[in-house]
């Protein structure tokens, strides 16, 4: 990033520019300048830029209204605002119309450079993602899928090679990570698209009323059976049937429901004879089924035939880079809904990302829609999450589990490197790590190493 971002600052004191220019080319970044808004702009037109770095107090176009033409032309760019006047309102109105961040005139050089890296890997990933999912709707229709954590293009790839098979698939993953996504992305990007997408969650049907649901039944098989009825295998034939949380579904009709996946036909309640169907099963659990085995409930036999192809979802905390992507997701859904414009504060992000989202996405949408409804101002504050998510935001402790476990690799001593240095650049790298932790905000991540935000600029930028 350092070596091929193209900065534009804006400023129409010529020593401020010099300073910059100055500045940023020494950190490997490649810089224009423009001395008012008019020039700004006739480079915007003219080239590229990954950053605007840019005054607000300018004449005859000020910064805020750059900052809006500016977006216009150049959807992706980051921008950070300058001021020599500390003036609150101001800055949030920059925020509230697209700006990242912004910075107050005299300004430190340590902390200019770390809020143009916030910058540049936020808008960065932003703009990935959007690639990302542009492609993934072209190509396998994942356009409600979002991420771009390892784990996630991993699940891309394997849904583009089980969408092409006719195999069962099982789905596996917390509640809330998005197992009816999946399944619909692999129907979709399937042969069978073209055909219906049927989903039914076992659990909350009751056992009763589950057989007939799935298999139909005929006039008169049951009390209040006034007349036939077409189960979800029959009604999804040629396409793909969603059994959600198949691990409830009673041990006595599991054996049926094998017979279904192994002859191609369902026999209604009350029927004579079976009826042909042509559907792919695609089942989903959060449960152990394994553990549902030994203790009797779940035949084996049935489990085997379901996890032909087996497909683990990863919980939320386990890609935590996600989460700015997924809250920018569900507030561009809430423009579209309500027509409004909606952004989220830097600690309120911070906020979201250090909470462990027992929920996973679900849980996240709903937090993130419901603090939209509530904020002020169409920003969203860390006062308006729920309590337990502002507490994680105080101090979160980092968790054996999230830690890489050191090796005799990590403790080797680079040749020629002295034994301070090492230790340096071995502090460097933690507090960088607290710092992704905390989504880049700098006093909650200082506050969690327990020095002062002076030391951590120090530490950080030295």
């Amino acid at each position: 990033m350092a070596e091929k971002a193209r900065i534009l600052v804006v400023d129409d004191e010529v020593g401020i520019v010099e300073v910059l220019r100055a500045l940023f080319r020494r950190e490997g970044y490649r810089v224009k300048t423009a001395c008012n808004a008019a020039e700004a702009l006739e480079a915007l037109q003219q080239d590229t830029y990954q950053l605007m770095v840019s005054d607000i107090r300018m004449e005859p176009i000020d910064g805020i209204q750059l900052l809006g033409e500016a977006r216009q032309l150049q959807p992706h760019l980051a921008v950070i605002m300058m001021t020599a006047y500390a003036a609150v309102e101001t800055a949030v109105e920059a925020m509230r119309k697209g700006a990242f961040d912004y910075i107050c005139k005299p300004f430190k050089v340590d902390e200019l450079l770390l809020t143009v890296q916030r910058a540049l890997s936020y808008e960065q990933a932003l703009e990935e993602n959007e690639s990302l999912k542009e492609t993934l709707k072209t190509q396998f229709h994942f356009s409600n899928m979002v991420g771009d954590h390892e784990s996630m293009r991993r699940l891309y790839t394997m849904i583009e090679k089980v969408a092409r098979t006719e195999s069962t698939v099982l789905i596996r993953g917390e509640s809330g990570t998005g197992k009816e996504l999946v399944a619909r992305a692999i129907h979709a990007s399937s042969p069978r698209a073209a055909r219906p997408f049927l989903a039914i969650n076992c659990a909350a049907v009751p056992a009763t009323l589950l057989e007939s649901e799935l298999f139909g039944h005929v006039k008169g098989a049951f009390t209040g059976a006034n007349r036939p009825k077409k189960g979800f295998f029959e009604a999804a034939d040629g396409g793909t049937l969603f059994l959600d949380e198949v691990g409830s579904i009673p041990i006595s009709m599991q054996l049926s429901l094998l017979r279904a996946l192994q002859e191609h036909e369902v026999r209604p309640v009350g029927a004579a004879e079976n009826i042909p169907v042509n559907v792919r099963i695609v089942a989903a659990t959060n449960e152990d089924l394994e553990t549902l085995i030994r203790d009797g409930r779940f035949r084996e036999d049935l489990y085997y035939r379901l996890s032909v192809i087996p497909l683990e979802l990863p919980p939320l905390r386990e890609r935590r880079p996600d989460i700015p992507l997924l809250v920018r997701h569900f507030l561009d859904r809430i423009a579209e809904r309500e027509d409004r414009t909606i952004s989220i504060a830097p600690e309120a992000l911070a906020g979201l990302n250090a909470y462990d989202w027992p929920g996973n996405v679900r849980e996240l949408e709903n937090v993130v829609s419901r603090a939209g409804a509530l904020c002020e101002d169409s920003r969203i504050a860390l006062e308006d999450l729920p309590d337990n998510i502002r507490a994680s935001a105080r101090v979160r402790p980092a968790r054996p589990s999230e830690e890489t476990p050191a090796s005799a690799d990590d403790f080797d001593l680079p040749e020629g490197m002295s034994l301070k240095a090492f230790l340096r650049d071995k502090e460097r790298a933690y507090i960088q790590h607290v710092l992704d932790r905390f989504a880049g905000d700098k006093e909650q991540a200082a506050r969690a190493l327990g020095i002062s935000l002076a030391t951590f600029y120090r530490k950080y930028g030295g």
